[in-house]
């Protein structure tokens, strides 16, 4: 049986960062596990039209490995899916692909995990799966009826031609908002199905010029300024998402300021108004979805969708609207940590058993019952305002800390309550529990996605580990500690 220390599911932007920085550290040998037969995580399954980070580039990448030519202020997906691929390159990161983990089970203090490719057993268990890998397809009366081409953006269909059609797009989320345009300027017509109207603001995207790129290769400072500046302004949000949501109204009559001055028809104009509080929902960034939707080749509906049809899309006021096409751009299971996969900790309690009416974690990173099981962009890690890369490398060194102590360590009771606690006394005050359903919360309503501070008072928190959060289980053999790295006390 294969024997490692160090065993991340997932290659996206936290399972390779990890990897890189374990490696870095001497630690290891670590193994890479990846389902699909290429890294890079959401930005390898999203490759819809228009597919771009809304996170500016400097900003969205790795500290320890800048990027001085990135082409755009917000890159694409096939620029970020380069990056990826560059720094596993770079590092030696060399992930088994074609491998999933079905179950992961704590046994004689090491996980046994069971894949598709065989039994790995590993001292430390990570999970960099992340939250926007498992789509949600709604269950929508008749889908499995459509006699048209049916797909999820993110499991885009590019031989399938979309010039001529009748197209019908489920869905004005944040993917949404991105390959909407595209697909009305090929499509004879588009039917945009919209469920609740989304705060959009503008973009300001450009690219950079051949100069500005020479500046930042020549002058690495210039980059560090502008990762800076571009930090500063995100995290200047969280004072309306967390702390004063009143002060996100300035935001709210910019936007509704835009929308009176870009869309002329007063009927497109309400339907186009949001409800709820901004930020209450993911705030969306686009200056060409307004123009999308006013072409004469588009219909925006605001009524439910009651059935899907052979033929086409019933909605709520009976009426049939032929289509072809259809896409479901209705995002993930984002609640739904490390589904499907099962995991087994101490004494046989499964992590359904514990995350029963929603997921939490300590710090999002570790769980009561589970030790050696770390978890990268956990519950409670994601974020509404700014780069989760930020937090990913915070996680890094909570881990490394962890991991560099060469012991068990399982994360105790009542630190793990305590912080579920103050996250649900947190989220309270918090935009997102203003009134509003979304992806952020659980059916009753629990913010177990997003992070309800700022970003630097996690990377605080996560400095370094406590050890009076941890208790430290017996070592299962001597030889538990490999070679490569001298164990430390923890902290």
């Amino acid at each position: 049986m294969e024997h490692v220390r160090v065993a991340i599911i997932g290659a996206g932007f936290g399972g390779i960062g990890l990897a890189i920085r374990l490696r870095q550290a001497g630690i290891g040998p670590v193994l890479v596990l990846e389902k699909a037969d290429e890294i890079g995580g959401t930005w390898r399954d999203n490759t819809y039209p228009g597919a771009a980070c809304d996170v500016p580039s400097h900003l969205y990448s790795f500290s320890f490995e800048r990027k001085a030519d990135w082409t755009r202020r917000y890159s694409g997906q096939a620029e970020i899916l380069d990056y990826l691929r560059h720094c596993a390159d770079k590092y030696g990161i060399k992930p088994r692909l074609n491998t999933e983990v079905h179950e992961a089970v704590y046994q004689d203090g090491r996980w046994l995990l069971t894949t598709s490719s065989g039994t790995v057993r590993a001292d430390v268990l990570v999970s960099a799966t992340g939250q926007l890998n498992r789509p949600l397809v709604p269950d929508l009366p008749g889908l499995e009826t459509f006699a048209g081409k049916a797909f999820h953006s993110a499991r885009w269909d590019h031989d399938h031609d979309l010039t001529g059609r009748r197209v019908a797009v489920i869905g004005t989320g944040a993917s949404a908002i991105q390959f909407v345009p595209h697909v009305a300027r090929e499509a004879a017509e588009l039917t945009v199905y919209q469920r609740s109207a989304p705060w959009i603001i503008t973009k300001a995207d450009r690219a950079y010029t051949a100069r500005q790129h020479g500046l930042f290769a020549a002058l690495p400072a210039t980059q560090d300024l502008s990762r800076a500046l571009i930090y500063a302004l995100l995290e200047s949000r969280a004072l309306g998402f967390v702390t004063w949501p009143k002060l996100l109204k300035i935001m709210e009559r910019t936007s509704l300021r835009r929308l009176r001055a870009e869309v002329a028809d007063p009927e497109l104009r309400r339907k186009l108004t949001p409800d709820y509080a901004l930020g209450c929902k993911r705030i969306l960034l686009s200056d060409d979805y307004y123009p999308a939707i006013q072409r004469p080749n588009v219909e925006l509906v605001t009524d439910a969708v009651k059935e899907v049809r052979p033929e086409g899309i019933v909605s709520s006021d009976g009426k049939l609207r032929p289509a072809d096409t259809l896409i479901l751009g209705t995002g993930f299971r984002a609640t739904e940590f490390l589904a499907p996969m099962r995991v087994t900790g101490r004494d046989g309690v499964t992590l359904d058993d514990v995350w029963h009416g929603g997921a939490h974690a300590h710090l999002g990173v570790t769980v009561h019952g589970f030790p050696n099981l770390y978890l990268l962009y956990g519950p409670n890690t994601s974020l509404g305002h700014n780069s989760i890369v930020y937090m990913l490398e915070s996680q890094f060194a909570y881990i490394l800390g962890c991991v560099r102590s060469g012991r068990v360590l399982e994360v105790r009771a009542e630190a793990h309550s305590r912080f579920a606690a103050s996250m649900r006394e947190l989220s309270k005050r918090s935009v997102w529990t203003s009134g509003c359903r979304s992806w952020y919360l659980t059916e009753d309503g629990a913010n177990t996605v997003n992070w309800p501070g700022y970003t630097f008072a996690y990377r605080r928190a996560t400095r370094r580990p406590d050890p009076a959060d941890f208790r430290v289980l017996p070592a299962p053999r001597a030889d538990a500690v490999p070679d490569a790295q001298g164990a430390k006390d923890l902290g």
